[in-house]
């Protein structure tokens, strides 16, 4: 019985993947066309659909709004019914309808031509009523359905969904959209709260571990266990930066040393330039640089190498 549950699914998987493969040689100049209309929209880009196309557009308009392309869900009932004051001539409509033939659709087609705004027709009809009366139309055409009568929408509504996210992300690159500015529409989820939080944020700033490089490196060993944060900091006289030593830095010292290791000092195994960063650094860009290096902190400092904080790995876990 799960055996064939399991195969019911990866059948159904199957068949839309090959619906969306099929779909890549179909995008040609209507979609860029429509692209380039979305992009040079100085309103809003209204989605609108009935039924399954209406929740696929509802997603799409969700996903343009959050990366950079101001839209939103339109009901076609609802335009019709009053809400069409909504829709200017400085918008843009992308109107999603599987047959392009969707009575509820077409009704205000009249009227949004009336007012010139331009329609983004995106069904799997190229002769339908709504591809001959779109400014431009992208055709969204799958074989068959995945459901096993041929009737459910399912392949179909995949490959509306997977246009509409080629749409948002062409737009993303022609917009050289960046992290910085996801996060500006993502502040309340966590990828937003990574992408805008800083070192200052996070760091540890009170009772940092700094000991004098002149320090002998057993006592240094007593000084960075009770800092907790596997290291201490050297400053220089005018309180700058000038070295760091690890847990792993002492730990090497006394396998090369052994029974000299005591008559050594902080100066004589510290790195001479740790890695420093802004406090307006963000954590994304410290885990880069955790990453590329190879290290589990960073110091925080200003222009002027003062030390102003401590970044462990864990700080960047937000």
């Amino acid at each position: 019985m799960n055996e064939r549950i399991i195969e019911y699914g990866r059948q159904c998987l199957h068949d839309e993947a090959d619906a969306l493969l099929s779909m890549i040689p179909l995008l040609g100049d209507s979609f860029a066309e429509a692209v380039r209309l979305m992009l040079e929209c100085k309103g809003k880009i209204v989605v609108t659909g009935v039924g399954k196309s209406g929740h696929i557009g509802a997603k799409i308009a969700a996903t343009l709004s959050s990366t950079g392309s101001p839209s939103f869900y339109a009901n076609p009932l609802d335009i019709y019914h009053g809400d069409l004051g909504v829709i200017t001539h400085d918008d843009v409509v992308l109107a999603i309808s599987n047959s392009g033939n969707t009575d509820e659709l077409l009704r205000f087609i009249p009227q949004l031509q009336h007012q010139h705004v331009p329609i983004i027709g995106m069904s799997g009809n190229g002769d339908s009523l709504l591809a001959r009366h779109s400014t431009v139309h992208v055709r969204v055409c799958v074989e068959r359905e995945a459901c096993p009568l041929n009737l459910a929408p399912t392949s179909s509504t995949t490959a509306a969904l997977a246009v509409g996210d080629a749409m948002a992300v062409a737009l993303m690159r022609l917009r050289d959209f960046k992290p910085r500015d996801f996060a500006q529409f993502h502040p309340g989820g966590s990828l937003g709260r990574r992408l805008l939080t800083t070192a200052e944020d996070v760091m540890f700033h009170e009772n940092l571990p700094v000991i004098p490089s002149t320090m002998h490196l057993g006592d240094a060993i007593i000084h960075v266990s009770k800092g907790k944060l596997g290291m201490g900091v050297s400053l220089d006289k005018d309180s700058r930066i000038e070295g760091l030593i690890t847990d792993g830095d002492i730990r090497r010292a006394m396998e090369r040393w052994q029974e000299q290791f005591f008559n050594h000092t902080v100066s004589d195994i510290m790195t001479r330039n740790p890695k420093m960063v802004l406090p307006t650094t963000k954590i994304t860009e410290i885990q880069a640089v955790m990453q590329r290096h190879k290290i589990h902190s960073v110091l925080v400092a200003d222009d002027e190498r003062h030390l102003l904080g401590i970044v462990d790995h864990y700080g960047c876990m937000v």
